[in-house]
This record gives C-alpha cells, structure tokens and sequence, in this order.
C-alpha cells in the first residue's frame, strides 16, 4: 500500500478510503486551545483525554500558559518537541487557518477541528472559511474531522479527544459495535450511551460534524476492518456520496459484518422538478430507502433502534427465511408477537409432524401443538419443560427463528433459555417482559452483556428479528448472479449521441438510442405533410397514432400533439391538421419537424421504465406500472444500475400492480421475461452513459401478452446538464 503521512491512499486497486489508525490511535496528541477551565469546551476536552487513560504523549498548546493539569504547555504547534499523530483545534473560527497551516508546516497527519462559526451558519462568510481550511489541509495533506464537531472516542486503545460527559467515570470496556454520525449529542448520547447503559460494548465512536473532508464512510471503514468490531451503526443527516457509500457497503458484505443506518430528512422538500415522468414521481427518501435495501445497509427509523437491532445481528447467525415460531406460557403475550411479526412480515409455519409428535410425548395431554406455542397449562410447575420443548421447535426445519416469550421466571429457566441461544444455529432472541423471579442480579443488561439478544417489548423484537432475517435474505442473494451485460448493446455509440445532443431529444431520436441497446421500439416514420401521413398510415396494419415531433415539446399531450386509435385516410389527415395546428398555439416559437405516424399496440400493459438523477446515488433505475396514471397510482419500484435479471425479476414482483402482469380477470398473462429485459437493458444504458445522462423516461413501455415481447411506445432522453426546462 502506498500510503502518504496523512493517510491519502493512491493507485488503481487501493481502497477508496484512507488508512485511519493514527488518527483513532495517535503515538503523540495535541490540543490547541486548551485550558484548565473546565466550564469551557477546551478544558472539558483535555480532561477527558486525560482520564480516559491515554498512554501516548499528551501536549497542550495555548500561548498563555505554561502549564496544564500539569503538563507543559507550548505556545503554538511550531513549538511541540514532537510531530503529533492527531491534532485537536479549539479556536475561534477565525484563528483556525493559521494553526492548520502550522500543523501543515509540521507534517501532521490528522486533525479535528471542534470549532463551529463554518458551512453549518449557512452564511458566505462561514462557508468561505470551510473551503479555506479544506484548501489549506488539501495542500497541506493533511485529513480532517470537523469542522463543528464533538470529536472521538477509542474504547480499544483508551483515547478520547472530546468534550462529552459520557465517558467519565471508569472507562467502559470495549465492545464489538463501531458508531458514526455527525452529531454529536445524538451519537455520543442517544447510541453509544444508550447502547452501553442496555449492555452493549462500543469500540470506536466519532461525531463528525460538517465532515467537509472525512466523512461517515472513511470512519465506518476504519471500524469495519477491526477484529473487533461486528457491527458498525450510522447515524446520518446526510450522505454525501452514494457511490462511496456502495464500496462501503460492497466491503461490509466481504467481511460479513452488517451496517444499521438511521438516515434522517424522510420529507422531500427541496426536491428538484424533472422534465420526466421518472423524476416527477422519484422521492429522495424513497430511492435512499431503496439504495440502502440493495445495498444490504440496514435502515431503521431511530436511534434506539440501532443498538437493538445490533443486538441480534451481532451474533452472526443467518436465519434462513422469514419463518419463526414462539413459544410462552402467557397468551397474550403470543397473540402480540404473532400479531406484530406477521405486520412485520414474519411468518409462522405450522410445525412438521415429527414436532407435534414430540412435544405431543413432552406434554401428554397438550393437544394441538400449533404456532406460536402456548405452553400455560403444561409447563407451569414442570422443571425444565420449557426448555425442552424449545429444543424441539428449534430442530423443526420449518422453523427459521425462535422467540421464547418469558415474564417472571426463575434465574435457572432463564439462563437455561440463554444458554440454548446461544447453543442454537438459528436465531433465538429472548423477548424477556419481566425479571428473574429469585435473582436480582440477573438482569437484562447482564444477558446482554454475555452476548444475548434480549428485547423488553414485542415490537421491538420482531423488528429487529425482520431485519435480521432481511440482512441474511441479502447476504444469500450475493451468491446469486452478479448484473451480466446483455448481448446487443453499444456503448460508444450510445455516448457518441449524447454527446452530440444539444437539448431533450425527440421521442424519434430517443427510441433511436433505445434500439442501440435492443429495446424493441413501435414501427412509425416521421411525416412532413397530411398526404405523407395517410401514406405511411397505410403502410402500417390497423390503426396508429400520431405525434408531434419537436425537441421544445417533450410533453406532447399538454400540447394537443397526440392522436390515438385513427385508422381512415380522412382522419389521419384531419388529426395531422390539428396536432400542428395545436402544437403552434401552444408553444409559437417551437420549432416542428413534423408528425410521427405510429402503430397503435393493444392488448398490453403499460408500464413505466426510467432513469433519473439523484443528487447523493447519480443514476437511479424507475420501474413502474405506467400509462396515464403513473403520477397517481405511484406503484413503482427503485434501483442503483446495474440489476441482474433475477434481480428485475424481484422488482417485478414487488409491484402492487404486479398481479396484472401475471393476468388479472381474465387478460392473458404478460410477457415477464421481456419486461425483465428490457429492465436489465436500461440499466446497463444507465451505467454506460452515468455521466452523460440526467433523465430516461419510457412511458409507456407496452408488455404484450407472453411470448410476444415489449414494444417502447414513447420515450424522453435528457442528456446531462440539458433540462427539458432549459
């Protein structure tokens, strides 16, 4: 690995992120700004470093003092006896530059600005400072947390630089889940704390800040390398490169260890409108959700969240379906987690024979044995019986997970229950209502701590259950077909075209770019007079349509420029009269090129296929049930570029309108497979052409009944930076 002192990696091979370990375990740290006054930010922060048990050399800089906590104090970095690994800056906004470039003239290799008064005041003045220190710190190579940040916390090798109060006190014992977020209070507070007061063991905690240089992704990747870590949770208010995120994602899914993300922002203001269906109906927060679905990272909706789903994931175990079964001796409590796992998408099998056979011998006189499993009358009094008859369900192949429902019990019950957990292959967390009926110290935490998933409240549990069992259904589509480019597609000469676009190009020419990737296009030729189009008309079967061709009118209908279902002479004239006619009333100074004469496709359904740009994933793939109410119904589905068949086939199936496809009332079935390939050949152009393109939309994209194909019907390509709008 080539590697420069502050950490940036180069050539062609070498990860995408920088290498961190001096910065989370620094040999010599400094503080500037430091000061014995702990009621202000600089104190705070040179207390806890020094607390926390730091073994390395720790130097305060502030020019008036001499000494702090009894350490010399050294007027400026230039002055440290030594190059410090890690440099913290608490300074006014203002002084920050100067010290940057002191540390650059020094050759440190990483530091954390604390300071705010930057990009976060959303003022000229603050942002002009960020990218003067961003500047600084480029030429300087050095890497940068912050600015506006609460700093960092490494419970593996005892160093914190930061000013929160939940690590004093004895230090915490390093655990196995890293957290990153931007926050400070809602990191340090509402995940690591939290997490750690619920049993759970942190190993390395950042709070970035405005990361206008490190960001979310560099930290997770540090901690997804360590031995230790088995979990890494992100808290994001923003994420600022989608593609850096999916070689994150891509790295997580080679170590097996799993990724929980609150991202927060759901609404879709700000939302840029689009020229295209695609990006008309395309809400960030809906294509996040489904970047990150296919991505494998976890989303959850809070912080509390994140550790509990953690919890059961940190175990490692795969489930190997979404089929579960519970067991109690309280039916209420049954009824709760059958109710609220089946909302979750949970579902409970009947068991094989071969389990109703053996609890039948377990409990003579238990009747039915059915799922979830009440065990009141049978096992109250019976030592050992619940137990047992866990045992049983676990070895049913129906069964994928159990949850062992307990109230009040006694410590041996619950430790036994414990120790088939983790005993058990399958996933086993422990839904615990209550507490151990004789021991006071047997406490959730505590099971916790030993490595158990244990969850006080139904929802909860069968929560984090689903994502488990999500994240295991992803890891097993990674042994499936990767995305295969499909025959037939010509990616210099799909870039040759749009690069010689000069705006929206015409649906003709749009088709035109589609066919180079063999998606299969209606017949239709461009007229220039009434007479041209009666002719061409009657060189097509049955009836057309006709069709307004100007790159200045990329909606057509708005403009009275489309007429469907003629099949006469004289009405293909009267209409060819009336789209021009309309189409210059409407926009005067558009410049028509003429009428598309068009074949009419019956006996299909319309769907919608196409790409927009997003501003954090670039390209994104739309795919949906079309026609005239696209904008209505909404039912569409998400997609990073590019998808395997399987993979469109999945997407397929996710639609609501998707049982139309499959025949409704009586329609014949549609051709599936051909929508499929149409979906894989549109995302291949989505990859091909990622920095050329802004928009695709392809609506309706018409599926004939099976065996007989698509055909596009209409089509929109925007190249890049050439809005319809414009």
């Amino acid at each position: 690995m080539q590697e420069t002192p502050g950490g940036r990696q180069h050539g062609p091979d070498l990860s995408p992120f920088p290498d961190l370990t001096r910065f989370f375990a620094p040999r010599n740290v400094a503080l500037v700004g430091a000061t014995e006054d702990l009621s202000k930010f600089g104190g705070r922060c040179m207390r806890q470093t020094l607390d926390f048990g730091f073994q390395g050399g720790v130097f305060p800089v502030n020019p008036k003092r001499d000494l702090i906590f009894g350490r010399d104090c050294f007027a400026s970095v230039l002055q440290l006896p030594v190059v410090p690994d890690h440099v913290g800056i608490i300074l006014p906004a203002a002084a920050v530059p100067q010290t940057l470039e002191q540390c650059a003239e020094r050759g440190v290799p990483f530091v954390t600005i604390f300071t705010s008064g930057f990009a976060e005041t959303g003022e000229a003045e603050g942002r002009a400072l960020q990218q003067r220190v961003m500047d600084i710190a480029r030429a300087g190579n050095i890497r940068m947390m912050g600015p506006n940040c609460n700093g960092m916390v490494n419970f593996v090798d005892a160093f914190a630089l930061t000013s929160t109060a939940t690590i004093s006190g004895p230090r915490a014992a390093p655990g196995d889940l890293g957290v990153v977020s931007q926050s400070g209070g809602a990191g340090q507070v509402n995940v690591m704390w939290r997490a750690q007061q619920a049993g759970l063991g942190v190993n390395y905690q950042v709070s970035c800040g405005n990361a206008c240089d490190l960001d979310l992704t560099d930290y997770a990747a540090f901690m997804l390398e360590q031995p230790s870590t088995r979990v890494v949770l992100m808290l994001a208010e923003r994420i600022a490169d989608g593609e850096r995120l999916r070689a994150l994602a891509r790295r997580a899914d080679a170590l097996g260890k799993p990724i929980v993300m609150v991202k927060v922002g759901r609404t879709q203001a700000g939302s840029r409108a689009a020229a295209s269906h695609t990006g008309a109906i395309t809400g960030a927060d809906e294509v996040c959700d489904a970047a990150l679905r296919q991505m494998g990272i976890i989303r959850v909706d809070d912080c509390r969240e994140l550790y509990e789903t953690a919890m059961i994931l940190r175990g490692g175990k795969l489930a190997g379906g979404h089929r579960a079964a519970a067991t109690a001796i309280s039916g209420g409590n049954l009824v709760m987690v059958a109710d609220l796992g089946a909302a979750e998408g949970i579902e409970f099998p009947e068991y094989s024979q071969a389990t109703r056979d053996a609890l039948g011998a377990l409990l003579p006189g238990f009747g039915a044995a059915s799922n979830p499993t009440d065990l009141t009358a049978a096992a109250i009094g019976q030592q050992d019986t619940y137990i047992l008859a866990a045992e049983v369900i676990l070895g049913d192949p129906c069964v994928d997970a159990l949850v062992p429902v307990i109230t009040f019990a006694p410590a041996s019950e619950i430790r036994g229950t414990a120790r088939l957990a983790s005993e058990s292959d399958k996933l086993v967390p422990l839904l615990w209502t209550g507490k151990a009926s004789n021991d006071a110290a047997l406490t959730h935490a505590a099971l916790v701590a030993e490595g158990h998933a244990v969850y006080s409240d139904a929802l909860t549990c069968m929560r984090s259950l689903r994502r488990a069992m999500d994240y295991a259904a992803h890891i097993r589509g990674l042994a499936q077909a990767s995305p295969q480019r499909p025959a037939g597609t010509d990616p210099k000469a799909l870039r040759q075209r749009l690069l010689a676009a000069d705006g929206p190009m015409t649906e003709v020419d749009s088709k035109g770019l589609l066919a180079l990737y063999g998606l299969p296009v209606t017949r239709e030729r461009l007229a220039t007079s009434a007479h041209e189009a009666v002719q061409i008309a009657s060189e097509i079967a049955g009836s057309v349509a006709l069709k307004v061709q100007s790159a200045d009118i990329p909606h057509k209908t708005e403009a009275g420029g489309v007429a469907l279902g003629l099949s006469d002479a004289a009405g293909v004239a009267q209409a060819y009269a009336q789209i021009v006619a309309s189409a210059k009333a409407y926009l005067p100074d558009a410049y028509i090129e003429g009428v598309v004469v068009q074949e009419m496709v019956d006996s299909s359904v319309e769907m919608l296929l196409g790409v927009s740009r997003d501003p954090t994933f670039g390209l994104v793939l739309t795919v949906g049930l079309g026609g005239i109410f696209v904008e209505i119904m909404r039912d569409v589905a998400h997609r990073l570029p590019p998808v395997s068949h399987d993979e469109a086939l999945r997407v397929i199936g996710g639609l609501r309108g998707a049982a139309l496809l499959r025949g409704a009332r009586g329609r014949p079935a549609a051709d599936i497979e051909a929508l499929a390939d149409a979906i894989v050949r549109v995302s291949w152009l989505a990859h091909d052409a990622r920095d050329l393109l802004d928009e695709l939309d392809i609506n309706p994209l018409c599926v004939l009944p099976a065996g007989r194909g698509t055909r596009v019907v209409d089509a929109l390509v925007v190249p890049r930076g050439k809005s319809a709008a414009e």
